[in-house]
């Protein structure tokens, strides 16, 4: 049921669901949520509106459960509510939590909370490769030559489990399958999804073998490490045109029918970082909103760490992509990152997605460098720039501190000591349902009334 009751509570929150082409879904068995919620926002005394996004790899199930568990979090955070109950006179939430296809394949039931996900496996039959290349094809390119390469693909990643090297009938395919996404290779002020090196195959397997051995014999070495990379892509790309579209848009009738004085404040983890940046930013950034959002909150992002500069210093004269939002100003509260060295599906696997070629001749890890690096991840280093980009570095503190905030600032927070916990490809990627990270947001949500 997507008006979702947080356990252990009363406390409820709106799940709204799109499909890959950015459409609300149309199956959704209460009814049309956009509907629900802004006649919510016209009825109800709301005073703010807190709208959040996940991001790689989620499902319907997968973002039920950490939506339950970031708003839980949140509003046991008695202090906060108690504080922005007094800042706000009769503070009335409203929490929305945005449904975007991000995984490659899952469980897309809107009715069933508590569907398990699809995988592949070197026992998989016939039948069930035949339905996981429907279900790669649906969200990478649904073309008889992508599907083509995707069985060769499969085919080859279950027969050879760990080949010393890419077999040349599975990089053509790769190939392929890449040029049948779309997916460009551009500058690093491009779009999320084009702001890579060109799509290497052969590189991007050596590089994810070494490193996959290198870490315990992480699956993501072998055959399937090019169609990881390529669905990383494309779910990228997939977030910034949701964001850009359909978000831009929801947020924009979200604000027409509520009054002045109704505060929006926007979450983003992970790729939801680009859903909530281009729901600000509108199509290609040429978006207008009725009026500033009052608090941006950027969680683990895996999103360029240049993307809010004026010039990225690697690449001079080339501003960041969602460099725009800043200098018009469509955030009149705080921005605040959230970056953590234990994060390894940022820190380590990012950069590999973006630039194997380059790693070949040398390590993944960023923090043998002096300077930040050319493909680096917002949830790596937090938001970065040349000598003209101010963003104050702190340390994020606990939930009995308090943070001086300021309207108009970009905060990066180190979170090393809170966001650390975590095993396998995404180390501590998804350890965010903390105090300390609750207590974050919700003083960047009050910050915004000074």
């Amino acid at each position: 049921m997507p008006v979702e009751i947080v356990p252990e509570t009363d406390f409820k929150y709106y799940l709204i669901a799109f499909d890959e082409k950015g459409r609300e879904r149309n199956d959704d068995p209460d009814g049309q949520m956009s509907k629900r919620v802004i006649e919510v926002l016209k009825t109800e005394p709301i005073t703010d509106v807190f709208l959040i996004a996940h991001g790689w790899r989620s499902d319907v199930p997968a973002a039920r459960r950490q939506y339950t568990r970031w708003i839980k979090v949140m509003i046991e955070q008695q202090a906060d509510l108690d504080q922005i109950k007094a800042v706000r006179s009769g503070f009335s939430p409203l929490l929305v939590g945005l449904h975007w296809p991000s995984l490659p394949w899952g469980d897309y039931d809107l009715a069933n909370s508590s569907a398990i996900s699809y995988g592949f496996s070197a026992t998989s039959t016939a039948t069930e490769i035949n339905q996981l290349v429907s279900q790669y094809a649906a969200r990478l390119s649904d073309t008889p030559r992508a599907r083509q390469a995707l069985e060769t693909i499969l085919l080859s990643a279950q027969q050879n489990i760990a080949p010393e090297k890419l077999p040349p009938e599975v990089g053509e395919a790769y190939r392929i399958l890449n040029s049948e996404t779309t997916l460009t290779s551009q500058n690093l002020g491009s779009s999320p999804g084009a702001d890579r090196e060109p799509f290497d195959p052969e590189s991007t397997f050596l590089v994810a073998r070494r490193e996959a051995l290198s870490y315990g014999g992480f699956s993501w070495g072998g055959v399937l490490a090019s169609l990881r990379t390529l669905s990383f892509w494309k779910m990228k790309d997939r977030a910034r045109q949701f964001g850009e579209g359909s978000g831009h848009d929801f947020l924009q009738d979200l604000q027409r029918v509520s009054g002045e004085q109704v505060r929006f404040h926007l979450i983003g983890h992970s790729f939801g970082c680009i859903v909530m940046s281009g729901m600000l930013a509108g199509p290609k950034n040429w978006g207008v909103l009725q009026r500033p959002v009052n608090s941006l909150f950027l969680i683990q992002g895996a999103v360029s760490h240049w993307s809010y500069c004026p010039d990225i210093p690697v690449t001079p004269g080339v501003a960041g992509y969602f460099h725009p939002l800043i200098a018009e100003g469509k955030v009149s509260g705080s921005i605040i990152t959230t970056y953590s060295k234990f994060d390894t599906a940022v820190c380590k696997w990012y950069p590999l997605a973006a630039s194997a070629s380059s790693l070949l001749t040398r390590s993944v890890s960023f923090f043998e460098f002096n300077d930040f690096p050319m493909y680096g991840a917002l949830g790596a280093f937090g938001a970065r720039g040349g000598d003209d980009f101010r963003a104050v570095d702190m340390d994020m503190l606990d939930q009995n501190s308090s943070y001086p905030f300021y309207p108009g600032q970009i905060y990066n927070l180190d979170s090393q000591e809170f966001i650390r916990e975590g095993s396998g490809p995404e180390g501590a990627h998804n350890d965010i349902a903390h105090p300390a990270v609750a207590h974050a947001v919700w003083q960047a949500a009050i910050s915004s009334d000074w």
